[in-house]
């Protein structure tokens, strides 16, 4: 990877956090998380991401309430909703706000990392 790419992973479960962020790390991407909505929020007016992996149930602001505000403030950022509830419903949501793809927990290491090289 020549460039390395800016990844912020919003979920409320640290383990998976910090799992996730040093499995993405370990491959070359520039990581940072946050462990609630408005802390990924917050994140993502102090610094561009390329991409924002993003859980739909969170505290504070929930992940669609992220993915509407990432898509209005920085439209080229892609948006990979992970999340434990992939429902019908929910994945449609976050497609009509604007993410790129839409993954159900437990996630499979390899497909999400094809997903984030598809994207990026």
């Amino acid at each position: 990877m020549e460039q390395k790419y800016n990844i912020l992973s919003a979920d409320d479960d640290e383990d998976l956090v910090n799992l996730l962020s040093r499995e993405l790390s370990n491959v070359g991407y520039n990581v940072s998380v946050a462990f609630d909505g408005a802390q990924a929020i917050t994140l993502s007016t102090e610094k561009k991401f390329d991409l924002a992996i993003l859980d739909i149930k969170m505290p504070k602001k929930d992940g669609l309430e992220v993915l509407k505000f990432i898509k209005e403030n920085s439209p080229s950022t892609k948006v990979i909703m992970l999340t434990a509830y992939a429902d019908v419903a929910n994945a449609l949501a976050a497609k009509r706000l604007g993410a790129e793809d839409f993954l159900e927990k437990p996630y499979d290491l390899g497909e999400l990392l094809s997903t984030i090289e598809r994207l990026l």
